[in-house]
């Protein structure tokens, strides 16, 4: 990932009832400020720096169970 850019991180989901969604980085916030998630559930980090590098963390929940993926991005 180059220093500046916007990164998009994806994280599909199915489920009946709906899932709630949520994402977080594993060892530390969100970059204040710099992100997003929209409607499909996609992270997006904007102006990245090389304190953003780290896993990221996407938690599909509903009242059947929870599930969780990770991603490792690179500064």
């Amino acid at each position: 990932v180059v220093a500046g850019s916007t990164v998009e991180l994806g994280c599909g989901t199915q489920g009946d009832p709906v899932p709630r969604v949520q994402w977080h980085k594993e060892h530390g916030d969100l970059p204040w400020g710099r992100h997003e998630v929209d409607q499909e559930h996609t992270l997006r980090l904007y102006t990245v720096t090389p304190a953003d590098a780290g896993t990221y963390v996407c938690t599909a929940q509903n009242q059947l169970g929870t599930a969780a993926a990770t991603e490792k991005k690179r500064g």
